[in-house]
C-alpha cells in the first residue's frame, strides 16, 4: 500500500501516514452508516476508489507547504488524503453540517488540528487566499470557478479531478475564462483526466 501511496501522490509516506489513512478508512465506513458520505457501491475497494484517487492531486502540488483549499469537501476527499500527505495548511469547505462535523471528528481523531480547518458555509461565503484548489465532484467547471474565483491570487493552481466531462466543461468554462490548462491522466481510472488550470480569470 505505502508504494501504492509513493506511486500516485509522489510523496514519501512514512508507516505513521498510513496508519492514519486506515484510520480514517473506518472512520468513513463507521459514519457512511449514519449519512451517505460515498457511493455505498464503492465502500469495498475504497482505497482504490477514493484514497489513491485523491492522493494523486498531490503530484499537482507547485511547491512543498502549499496552502490547500478542497471545495464541497464532504466525506474529506480529496482533503482529509491532502492532508496526511501534504506538508502545508489545508481548509476543508463543505456547508452542510452533518459532513462538517464529521470531518471535524476526523480532525480530532487523526491529530490534524495544527494543520486542518473546517469552515462550515458555502463556498462563496469562504474567505482566504489559497495556494491550490481543489473540488471532487462538486459542480461544472464555469460555474465551479465562478464561485471560488475569490480564494485564488494569480499563482493559484485548481487541481480539478473531473473524471470523463472534462474536455466538455473546459470548453464550456473556456467562454468566460481565460487560463492555461493541462490535461492529466488519472492513475486510478484511464478513462478519466485531471484539469490542472493556472492563471485563471474572468474573459
Amino acid at each position: 500500500m505505502i508504494e501504492q501511496l509513493r506511486a500516485a501522490s509522489g510523496k514519501d509516506v512514512p508507516r505513521e501516514t498510513l496508519e492514519q489513512l486506515e484510520a480514517y478508512i473506518e472512520l468513513l465506513k463507521e459514519e457512511a452508516r449514519r449519512q451517505n458520505l460515498i457511493a455505498p457501491s464503492t465502500l469495498e475497494a475504497v482505497w482504490d476508489r477514493h484514497i489513491l484517487d485523491s492522493a494523486q492531486l498531490l503530484r499537482f502540488e507547485p511547491f512543498s507547504g502549499a496552502a490547500w483549499a478542497d471545495i464541497g469537501s464532504g466525506a474529506g476527499l480529496p482533503g482529509i488524503v491532502i492532508a496526511l500527505l501534504a506538508s502545508g495548511p489545508v481548509t476543508l469547505i463543505e456547508p452542510r453540517r452533518l459532513r462538517a462535523e464529521f470531518l471535524a471528528q476526523c480532525i480530532d481523531r487523526l491529530s490534524l488540528g495544527e494543520k486542518v480547518t473546517v469552515k462550515c458555509s458555502k463556498v462563496e461565503r469562504a474567505q482566504g487566499k489559497f495556494d491550490v484548489i481543489t473540488a471532487r465532484a462538486v459542480a461544472a467547471l464555469d460555474r465551479l470557478i465562478a464561485i471560488a474565483e475569490h480564494l485564488s491570487h494569480k499563482e493559484t493552481v485548481w487541481v480539478l479531478p473531473k473524471g470523463r466531462s472534462a474536455q466538455s466543461e473546459l470548453a464550456l468554462a473556456k467562454r468566460n475564462w481565460h487560463c492555461d490548462v493541462r490535461v492529466e491522466r488519472s492513475c486510478t481510472d484511464p478513462e478519466s483526466e485531471i484539469l490542472v488550470l493556472t492563471r485563471v480569470g474572468a474573459k
